[in-house]
């Protein structure tokens, strides 16, 4: 550092073009991680410093000045000391305002959480800069609010847009909450919808957080928002952002013995606190003690011990159950129906053939009488029981109530389910006898409600590419697995097809290509699944072709979970298909699909997706080599 004797003026532009070359072409990390801690030393105590420091940034040319404002964001070991070194250049200079209130915070989202708390702490220091923190806040707002950007843009970004307006939140102040109150109501309303209609629990829980955290300013003396989600680490982590840290603990700068001084100090008032407390206590006589017990003394306790609960016998027939469940009015009766239900269908399916599509019809209006644990789970593993037992009839029944009228999504979504667990179970062996445990394990699928089924459709995508690949080495030799006939062979056709001819047809209450886009995922994602569970059956090339139409129909869906149970009905024709059926039979359909799957790595905002088509790419780069290898 030069002195200028004698109170002389002096230009450091040439610095500042220094300054900016030097981090323009890629030296910021090297020249600032020694400025600025520095300048930060020098400008504590120094009002001199602090403006030849305001000087050396605003003379940086507009060419330079991200790098070089963006290097101080990241380097500045807090708010203040930010303020210290760019004072009110953000409100001097147009491009370091684009670069701190539009690039940083909308259109970027690779910075970290401490540079948010930085950049926005930065803003809210000075009266002048406050108008440009509330300007922020709105815009990142209207973001969030979007329902374009809630569909188009990945869940980091609306992650990191969170994060930006709980911290501007957390530096509002009453004045700042009362000019702006009715806007951020607005502003919530619209964006906690756009984001609890999102098929992404993820989405789901950041629009109920942040609206929960807006709702809990505006409203500090009324009632508030308050949701239901996992607290996790993440949870907890963008709740803190709404709570400012100090830079700096009182306690800690204060000398050891002086801390000492005071925890003495307070020791007496807490030992003295402890006396009074105590001495406060009324204190009864023996006597009072002993005449108030006198009167249990005569009272023996019965002995309880050995008392069962009496149970309610289930019905033991199938029509039996059927009467309970439609008319009964004996609540311990249905409860213990509910729970013996599938053994008895299991036991008995000659009586289930019956009166299967009775009792299937029952079990989908099944309502929760009683608060019994499980019970959601008792149904559908009847259903399943009653649709592996007569699967055609069941079948049909099912899927033609699935786009039937009065029904709500729950239900609509609850027949997705037990026709994916019914057509697994019907895919895989049973075993008869006495067999020995193996190691390996089937896939399983496990279908929650509100749960993304497409994660365990993944990871049996992944399992079938292991088996198909190919390994040079030497290991355990592998267990032999059950074998038998697949029972879905020749039932495929009746779980299929019927979910896949009306989804273009909106009804009254069900509009699967409008709102209802969360039921045409999980039908995408079951339509997914039932083409990998119908390999080696005869129905497998008809039904992939027919799933190809299908996804080339729904390609371009603006909502990525559909997008990504799409590209898993890709994943599961390639690996269900037989390759030759694939390539004389459907040429022409896996051309295109190639096509957009390359638009798909390139384009789709959703890293999911863009995993997924590479994953497609590799399986078809695979059959063309498999297809070079088989001799003509």
């Amino acid at each position: 550092v030069c002195f200028i004797p004698g109170g002389l003026d002096c230009s450091i532009s040439f610095v500042s073009h220094v300054l900016g070359k030097v981090c323009i072409h890629g030296r910021q990390k090297e020249i600032l991680s020694i400025l600025v801690p520095r300048l930060a030393d020098l400008t504590k105590s120094d009002c001199i410093w602090q403006r030849i420091c305001w000087r050396l940034v605003e003379c940086v040319p507009d060419r330079w000045m991200e790098a070089v404002v963006l290097g101080f964001v990241q380097r500045a070991p807090g708010a203040d000391t930010l303020s210290r070194l760019l004072g009110n250049l953000v409100v001097k200079n147009k491009k370091a305002q684009f670069v701190v209130t539009q690039k940083v915070l909308l259109l970027q989202y690779c910075h970290t959480t401490a540079v948010l708390q930085n950049l926005l702490g930065y803003l809210s220091l000075d009266s002048l800069r406050r108008a440009l923190l509330i300007k922020v806040l709105q815009e990142l707002l209207e973001t969030w609010g979007s329902s374009s950007a809630v569909k188009h843009s990945p869940p980091e970004q609306q992650q990191y847009i969170s994060k930006a307006i709980l911290i501007c939140l957390s530096h509002l102040k009453e004045p700042d909450i009362e000019s702006c109150r009715q806007e951020l109501l607005t502003s919530m309303m619209e964006g906690v919808k756009c984001h609890l209609d999102s098929n992404l629990p993820q989405i789901r829980r950041l629009g109920m957080i942040v609206a929960e955290s807006i709702s809990s300013k505006i409203n500090t003396d009324g009632p508030v928002l308050k949701f239901q989600y996992e607290e996790d680490d993440e949870a907890r982590e963008l709740k803190s952002l709404l709570v400012q840290t100090p830079p700096f603990c009182i306690g800690s700068s204060l000398p050891d013995d002086d801390r000492n001084e005071k925890a003495d100090a307070a020791l007496p008032l807490v030992l003295e606190s402890n006396k009074k407390s105590h001495t406060a206590a009324p204190v009864m006589p023996d006597e009072e003690l002993d005449a108030e017990l006198d009167s249990d003394d005569d009272l023996i306790p019965y002995d309880m011990s050995e008392d069962k609960e009496l149970k309610t016998k289930a019905p033991v027939y199938i029509r039996d159950c059927i009467e309970v469940l439609t008319g009964s009015e004996d609540v311990d009766k249905w409860e213990a129906t509910v729970k013996a239900l599938e053994t008895l269908v299991q036991k008995n399916p000659a009586a289930t053939r019956e009166v299967s599509v009775e009792l299937a019809k029952i079990l989908l209006h099944l309502e929760e009488k009683t608060c019994i644990e499980g019970f959601v789970e008792l149904r559908q593993r009847a259903q399943v029981a009653v649709l592996t037992t007569d699967p055609i009839p069941v079948a049909k029944y099912l899927t033609s109530q699935f786009y039937s009228l009065n029904y709500s999504l729950r239900q609509r979504m609850d027949i997705l389910d037990v026709l994916v667990l019914a057509a697994q179970e019907l895919s895989y062996p049973k075993s008869h006898g006495k067999t020995k445990h193996s190691g390996a394990q089937k896939p399983c699928i496990q279908l929650l409600p509100g749960s993304d089924s497409s994660k365990d459709w993944r990871r049996i995508v992944d399992e079938r590419i292991k088996s198909k690949t190919r390994r040079f080495a030497t290991g355990q030799s592998q267990v032999e697995l059950a074998s038998g006939p697949n029972e879905f062979n020749s039932v495929a056709g009746h779980f299929f097809f019927p979910l896949i001819q009306h989804f273009d047809r909106p009804l009254t209450t069900f509009d699967l290509l409008g709102e209802d886009y969360f039921v045409l995922g999980r039908l995408v994602h079951t339509l997914a699944i039932l083409m990998y569970l119908a390999v080696n059956t005869v129905a497998v090339t008809v039904m992939g072709k027919a799933l190809l139409e299908f996804v080339w129909a729904l390609r371009f869906h603006t909502d990525s979970y559909v997008r990504q149970g799409l590209l898993s009905c890709i994943s599961s024709v390639l690996l269900s298909v037989p390759m030759e059926r694939l390539l004389e039979d459907m040429t022409e359909e896996l051309l295109e699909t190639q096509s957009w799957l390359g638009d798909v790595v390139e384009k789709d905002p959703d890293g999911d997706c863009r995993r997924l088509a590479l994953q497609n790419l590799l399986l078809m780069e695979n059959l063309k080599k498999k297809l070079k290898t088989v001799p003509s």
